[in-house]
């Protein structure tokens, strides 16, 4: 069981998603397109879970089945899709068994790869929404602190609220 805990951001965090961001590129090699900085980690100012959340970007989802070896070289547990059809889920632990890293791996243009992208950049832009975001996080974390489950269940409807404003303002930026 993990104790759910959120804190305020820390600025080291971008640090640590762009050294893990180099060492994940190295181990997929050619087929990534891009390595993000997604989830509470990436959004500044706002309560998150001390957990860094890599999007990779690449051009053969399947590809990186055969990379599994490389990722748990780096300290990584191959989970699969996990949940999620079309993803490559990874998760890395430190050796006191804390967790430290999420991968979320998805094939360039998939429709997942642009609502985390979109969620990110939305909460960036929007610091009142981020805000509530993180209070709510804090929130959670005090009412379930041993419940990853029911901290992710109340998270649920407020993050699909903001993954259809993220759609709408993301397709105004575009449009």
């Amino acid at each position: 069981m993990r104790k759910v805990e959120v804190i305020p951001h820390d600025p080291r965090w971008r640090d640590a998603f762009e050294t893990e961001a180099k060492h994940v590129a190295a181990a997929l090699g050619e087929n990534v397109v891009a390595v993000h900085h997604i989830g509470s980690t990436a959004i500044p100012n706002i309560y998150a879970k001390p957990v860094i959340d890599l999007l990779i970007e690449v051009r053969d989802i399947t590809e990186v089945d055969s990379q599994s070896a490389a990722m748990e070289s780096l300290g990584y547990e191959v989970m699969g899709e996990y949940g999620i059809p079309g993803r490559r889920y990874f998760r890395k632990d430190n050796r006191e068994g804390i967790r430290t890293h999420h991968i979320h791996a998805f094939e360039s243009g998939s429709a997942e790869v642009e609502r985390h992208l979109a969620f990110r950049d939305y909460m960036i832009a929007h610091p009142v929404d981020a805000q509530r975001y993180g209070e709510l996080k804090r929130k959670l974390a005090e009412e379930h602190p041993q419940s990853i489950d029911g901290y992710m269940d109340g998270k649920d409807g407020f993050i699909k609220e903001i993954d259809r404003r993220a759609a709408r303002w993301r397709a105004s930026q575009i449009g």
